[in-house]
């Protein structure tokens, strides 16, 4: 049986204001011991962005940037790519390859966020199970 998204996933969603402060931001990921938050850039039209430890380091810090005059819109990425709760691992590390990114926000049937999906939960899933070999 193939290891799916929905089994690794994180949840529930971590999600940020787009016009929130970067230190706001950066405090909510500390506290909660995540790498990553998915920014709701507009809720009557889904759509996100991400803001993540890689962007603080690059485009504040690298910058030098003071990170509560700057807002998460001013350096999230966007627009996300969102995996499927029913995906594969390997569906979702070859979707992460093909786009170079390391976090899938996991979205259901309807558009709703469920969940969160990393390169690490993909690493942790692949060192803790093992690997069975999907079907051709």
């Amino acid at each position: 049986m193939p290891h799916l998204v929905r089994d690794w996933m994180s949840s529930p969603v971590v999600v940020v204001d787009p016009d929130s402060s970067v230190s706001y931001a950066m405090t909510l990921m500390r506290r909660r011991r995540i790498h990553s938050a998915v920014v709701a850039v507009n809720e009557k039209n889904p759509s996100y962005g991400i803001i993540t430890t890689t962007d603080i380091r690059d485009k504040i810090v690298g910058q030098g940037r003071n990170p509560a005059e700057t807002t998460v819109r001013e350096i999230m990425s966007g627009p996300l790519v969102l995996a499927n709760p029913e995906w594969t691992l390997m569906d979702c590390s070859q979707v992460m390859q093909k786009y170079h990114i390391h976090h899938l926000p996991v979205a259901d049937a309807g558009g709703a966020l469920i969940g969160l999906i990393s390169a690490t939960d993909i690493f942790m899933a692949v060192e803790e199970t093992g690997w069975e070999e999907e079907p051709k």
